[in-house]
């Protein structure tokens, strides 16, 4: 049964007001154009559902039990008309993000609670992971976008929009003063104990890699999960760690730590907000990633 909508719209209009003018007035059509939907309704259901009286119309019994049903329904319509505005105008809704320790951090955070402020009904979630999982979370559809640090392994369609830079660098405590205003080679990490972080992180890949292409292959003494932890264990003298400059700023600013020199220095690497162009995103993902790239 192929039966417009709108004719069940015009019925529970003249069913709710009692009178074909009076619905013809509230919909702003004619009356002639809601008798012609009500008369299209009856003969597509095969029923009488109005009963003409001197003021106006009333239902037949085939009418009451339609009205029950369309005015549930019309009321589910119109809650999920008022549900999805209030997505529009970000009242409610929510933004998926995929982000690790040093992007949500020294990028993310501050963004993340300006948009909190503006719009606190919108709720936030954070998948905290490092870049390749990101990646495949991205690719997966499982979040609106990623921030992400390179080098990165781009999967399906993304889009990489860099927002700022970073350095690493290797740092060290106490312990290792007499390197202090040492210009080293690189090959001399080999002849000391590192601490790096676990190889599925998108710093330890461009580490390796930078140290590679030099023909240095570091086994390091601690391989830690995390940024934080690898500066912690710097400053208790458990060797030379390798972390964003950022993640040790406290310290090197404190004389906890001081940073090695070498004979070249690493290139800086980029934070970057990546999209992929053939997932959809709510509105408030996208609101978020205006304030984030600025367009």
């Amino acid at each position: 049964m192929d039966i417009s909508l709108e004719y069940y719209r015009v019925f529970y209009q003249a069913a709710r007001l009692g009178s074909i003018t009076l619905a013809a007035e509230y919909l702003c059509i004619s009356q002639p154009a809601v008798s012609q939907a009500v008369k299209q309704l009856e003969t597509g259901l095969g029923c009488r559902l109005f009963v003409r009286t001197s003021k106006g119309v009333r239902l037949t019994q085939e009418g009451e039990l339609l009205f029950g049903h369309v005015e549930r329904g019309l009321k589910m319509i119109l809650d999920g008309e008022q549900a999805l505005r209030r997505m529009q105008d970000l009242d409610t809704g929510e933004v998926r993000i995929g982000a690790s320790d040093m992007t949500l951090q020294f990028y993310l955070l501050s963004y993340l609670e300006q948009f909190h402020e503006t719009y606190p009904n919108v709720k936030v979630m954070v998948s905290n992971a490092p870049t390749p999982e990101t990646m495949k979370s991205l690719h997966a559809g499982k979040i609106d976008f990623g921030v992400v640090s390179t080098p990165v392994a781009a999967l399906g369609d993304a889009r990489l929009i860099p927002v700022r830079e970073i350095r690493d660098v290797f740092v060290a405590g106490e312990k290792f003063q007499y390197l202090k205003g040492t210009r080293l080679s690189y090959g001399r990490l080999g002849e000391l104990p590192c601490i790096l972080l676990e190889g599925n992180t998108s710093t330890r890949a461009f580490t390796d890699s930078w140290l590679q292409e030099r023909g240095i292959n570091l086994a390091p003494e601690f391989e830690l999960a995390t940024s934080d932890m690898v500066v912690q264990f710097a400053v208790r003298n458990m060797g030379i760690g390798c972390v964003v400059e950022d993640f040790a700023r406290e310290k090197l600013d404190s004389g906890q730590l001081f940073c090695l020199e070498f004979d070249s220095q690493m290139p800086a690497r980029q934070i970057c907000v990546v999209t992929d162009r053939e997932s959809t995103m709510s509105p408030a993902g996208r609101k978020l990633l205006e304030m984030l790239v600025g367009n």
